[in-house]
């Protein structure tokens, strides 16, 4: 299946793609949520679906599309972790996973405008393979991971880098400004992906490519990923790993390339959909 949430931000509903149209299913189901993953929701829509989908109501192709997953209690991302992409920082190869959170604010749709952060002149683009947590998982064996994955989507790692390496701390600084998260177009379920360590990835800023690679270039896999946090963090249904991106950011061009107003990123990941989004900057606030 391919999920989708549709609508005005904070206002989306759910519905689902069939033959490249979307339909409704605000109706049949609650907002995919952490509830409606921990409450069996996905195997109640695939009986739904499988008896019902002649009745369901076509929505309007120009609707905006939201993140997939409602208000997940977390995103986890994993830094380093394309070989190629820790070969061209000179870094040697992690023992073991960089991870680090991402705000849940910075969650926007996959065609939303990106906001750039007053006097920003260092953000970045990472093109990644979200997985979407289906069942709570704490401390789980790799060989069990894969049963408790809902589905895998689109994101983008957007970074501020003069945030994130230049103002103390930790990285999350340059991670969770307001749309540094877009997700989507789809959550598409593990049936529809034969080999989730076997797809394109890519990004083109302007036309130009960028990114250009497949997940098969990943050190770390999926299902050790999942094994490894849930060592250090209870992971709840409907929560989002994203676990990496390739080469070709930003800052490590040469010169570097940073995002600027009214640029156009176009990215997608085979099977999962293409996102498209324009840059534009933001002002401090008056209020």
């Amino acid at each position: 299946m391919k999920l989708i949430r549709y609508g005005d931000q904070g206002k989306e509903k759910p519905g689902i793609v069939l033959d490249g149209s979307i339909f409704d299913l605000s109706e049949f189901t609650e907002d995919f949520n952490e509830h409606f993953f921990e409450s069996g929701g996905l195997e109640r829509l695939c009986k739904f679906i499988s008896n019902a989908a002649k009745k369901l109501s076509k929505v309007n192709k120009a609707v905006r599309i939201g993140c997939p997953v409602a208000r997940p209690s977390k995103i986890v991302a994993v830094g380093l972790n394309y070989l190629e992409h820790i070969a061209a920082t000179g870094l040697p190869v992690p023992k073991e996973p960089v991870i680090f959170l991402k705000a849940t604010s910075a969650i926007c749709g996959p065609y939303d405008t990106i906001l750039l952060p007053p006097g920003s002149e260092e953000t970045d683009w990472e093109t990644e393979l979200a997985v979407i947590i289906g069942k709570r998982a704490s401390y789980i064996s790799q060989q069990d991971a894969r049963g408790i994955i809902a589905g895998y989507s689109v994101m983008n790692d957007i970074s501020e880098r003069s945030y994130q390496l230049e103002r103390g701390g930790t990285v999350d600084k340059g991670k969770g400004c307001n749309t540094f998260c877009p997700i989507g177009p789809y959550l598409v379920t593990p049936d529809e992906i034969e080999d989730p360590n076997n797809l394109a990835i890519w990004l083109k800023l302007n036309g130009k490519m960028m990114q250009n690679s497949s997940t098969k270039d990943l050190y770390f896999k999926i299902p050790f990923l999942i094994s490894y946090i849930s060592q250090f963090m209870t992971l709840l249904p409907g929560d989002i790993i994203a676990t990496g991106t390739p080469s070709g950011t930003g800052h490590r061009q040469s010169p570097p390339v940073f995002l600027k107003s009214k640029d156009v990123l176009e990215y997608g990941i085979d099977n999962l959909g293409i996102a498209k989004q324009t840059c534009r900057n933001t002002s401090l606030s008056t209020q």
